[in-house]
C-alpha cells in the first residue's frame, strides 16, 4: 500500500511540475491546490488541455479514449492523478 501512495504522490508531482512549466510557464513551481479545477481556475485553456493529454499518454503509456476526455478525469491534479491509477492498474478499480 504504501508504494502506492508513493507513486500516487510522484504522479501528482509531475503533473504539477509539467503544468507549472509547460502551461503556465512558471519556475515558481505549481501554485494552486491539488483540487483546483484546471478550467474553473483558469490553469489551462482548451490547447492546454490537449497538451496535457498528449502528456499523460506519452509520460504514463497509456491510451486515452474520446470518452474519457471528461472533467472527471482531467480537472484537477488529484481527478488526473486518480485516472492515470485507474489506467496504470485496472483490476484494483474493478474489486
Amino acid at each position: 500500500m504504501e508504494s502506492n501512495q508513493q507513486g500516487d504522490m510522484q504522479t501528482k508531482e509531475n503533473i504539477r511540475q509539467y503544468i507549472a512549466q509547460n502551461i503556465l510557464f512558471s519556475d515558481q513551481g505549481f501554485s494552486y491546490d491539488d483540487d483546483a479545477s484546471f478550467l474553473e481556475q483558469a490553469i489551462i485553456d482548451s490547447v492546454g488541455f490537449m497538451e496535457l493529454v498528449a502528456f499523460v499518454q506519452k509520460e504514463y503509456d497509456i491510451e486515452v479514449g474520446p470518452q474519457e476526455l471528461v472533467r472527471d478525469n482531467f480537472d484537477s491534479v488529484n481527478k488526473l492523478a486518480r485516472y492515470i491509477a485507474s489506467k496504470q492498474n485496472p483490476a484494483a478499480n474493478a474489486a
